[in-house]
């Protein structure tokens, strides 16, 4: 008998695992769907996952296609049950005759893991920079002919030490990021204007051609060679390998209120373990409020309010995308394993 009610206990242990092993699939989800053009990685796992970086644990990989990770217009994704657990399987969108060719499947035109339109200057142009660096680079004196702006295929001037690189990127110094919690500097944020090519140096006056501007050329702008960097435009959502908490430090556009797909700084980066595609939890401080009772301040519990994934990180800092916003957010909410 006491064999018999271990058995049950263990089979309904195992049974209660299995169930909160289970991913948080959403309700009436259907078997199949279509990608469609515009869609994202995280729209398609939104769509089937009540938490979408679970996606990779319930993926799929059907070996006949070569790599799953790129997702297509016209590709259908299905909700299937192999060995009694749900798993989502791809099926490209296409016919493929079976002959010795190699089927071509354009990377660019895979839909993206997030929306790139938002973070692409901060995935190609924008950069992290050491008041070091700052002092020691060169810097826009005057436009050509004493102007006071200048812009794309206008000359310019500029001071400092030259070396002999052709080429330079425009950048405008930004405020300072500080950790809010222990006032460490983790960076000067430096914004991209534009680039520009070195045409003669005399002394320390370099003469140079502004190649491409975004935004007028200022004097003070710093001079700064192209950041040789690989660009990562996917991205695949997990969970930080180690625990993590830090703080909303900063939201794009100089605002304190924080958003959907709005773009922010946080206080935690490589040497806290995180790394492009992470996804955190976002939780609002819990109020003080005053026990009747006891008649004591105490401090309600966190509440979580939203998600965010990690797309670019520094050794001290990252950059991350608002991906879900359940409540208005602010710089200072608290961030946390998802």
């Amino acid at each position: 008998m006491k064999k018999a009610l271990l058995g049950i206990v263990a089979a309904c242990t195992f049974t209660m695992l299995a169930i909160a092993a289970e991913p948080p699939f959403n309700e009436d989800v259907p078997d199949k769907y279509t990608v469609k053009k515009g869609d994202t990685l995280w729209d398609i796992s939104e769509f089937f996952l009540r938490d979408p970086w679970l996606w990779p644990e319930i993926w799929y990989v059907n070996p006949q296609i070569r790599n799953p990770h790129l997702i297509y217009p016209g590709d259908i994704i299905s909700l299937v049950y192999i060995d009694g657990r749900p798993r989502l399987t791809l099926q490209r969108g296409r016919d493929i005759k079976l002959s010795p060719e190699v089927k071509v499947l354009p990377h660019a035109d895979a839909i993206p893991a997030l929306p790139l339109d938002i973070i692409n200057n901060f995935l190609s142009r924008n950069r992290l920079v050491t008041q070091e660096e700052i002092d020691g680079a060169p810097y826009v004196v005057a436009g050509y002919e004493k102007r006071l702006l200048s812009g794309s295929g206008d000359n310019f001037y500029a001071r400092g030490q030259f070396d002999e690189t052709p080429a330079y990127g425009l950048y405008r110094i930004g405020k300072p990021y500080v950790d809010p919690e222990t006032d460490e500097l983790l960076g000067i944020r430096a914004q991209d204007v534009g680039s520009a090519k070195l045409k003669t140096v005399e002394g320390d006056i370099g003469t140079l051609l502004a190649s491409r501007t975004i935004e007028e050329v200022r004097v003070g702008e710093r001079l700064f060679p192209h950041e040789e960097r690989r660009l990562e435009s996917t991205f695949y959502p997990s969970a930080p390998e180690s625990e993590v908490e830090g703080v909303i430090m900063a939201v794009e556009g100089g605002v304190s209120q924080v958003g959907h797909l709005d773009v922010v700084a946080i206080n935690r980066g490589e040497r806290e373990g995180l790394a492009e595609g992470n996804v955190l939890a976002i939780f609002k401080r819990g109020e003080t409020i005053t026990d009747k009772v006891a008649k004591e301040k105490i401090t309600l519990p966190h509440e979580r309010a939203g998600l965010l994934m990690i797309f670019r990180t520094f050794e001290k800092m990252s950059y991350g995308l608002v991906l879900n916003a359940e409540r208005p957010l602010a710089v200072n909410d608290i961030l946390k394993n998802p």
